[in-house]
């Protein structure tokens, strides 16, 4: 799969070690959400995307169980700010705009979408665009660029002060 921009046009690069690092940035994103964040996650299968989600809705304080909304699309979570979860692998661009995804882009919660690469087109114009690469068993490298604020100014952080 294609991403939507080439890696080394990212405006940060976290190499992690394990769970642990993939832990630390998703603590970071999680305290910096505010309603209406949206996070495009990609990433080859198996790259890490459904336990990044997983450890950034524990951060929100999603008590409930997060798993991959593969089949069932979209599951909302309470937390800390509403949870959106959504997998779009199974999507075309025409059956996501008929599903008014919109309404979550821009609604009172935080929206995460595994495959966001493929619904580019609908997505906000400020978005956060993570890009999970494997590598050698647990290690895992995550390119991060935003597009417009607040995502600059965490890139910005992130390089200041890491994770």
């Amino acid at each position: 799969m294609e991403w939507i921009f080439d890696k080394e046009t990212a405006g940060y690069i976290y190499e992690v070690a394990d769970l642990n690092g993939t832990d630390k940035l998703a603590a970071f994103l999680a305290r910096q959400s505010v309603p209406g964040t949206v996070i495009a996650l990609d990433g080859d299968l198996g790259a890490g995307k459904t336990a990044f989600s997983q450890r950034f809705a524990q951060h929100l304080n999603v008590r409930d169980t997060v798993n991959s909304p593969t089949f069932t699309l979209i599951k909302e979570y309470e937390g800390r700010l509403p949870f959106y979860h959504m997998d779009v692998y199974r999507l075309s661009l025409q059956e996501a705009e008929e599903l008014g995804l919109d309404e979550y882009f821009f609604g009172s919660g935080v929206t995460l979408v595994e495959w966001g690469s493929l619904i580019e087109e609908i997505l906000p114009p400020e978005v956060l665009h993570i890009y999970i690469e494997s590598s050698a068993g647990t290690e895992r490298t995550f390119y991060l660029k935003g597009s417009g604020q607040p995502y600059e100014a965490w890139i910005n952080t992130l390089r200041e002060n890491g994770a």
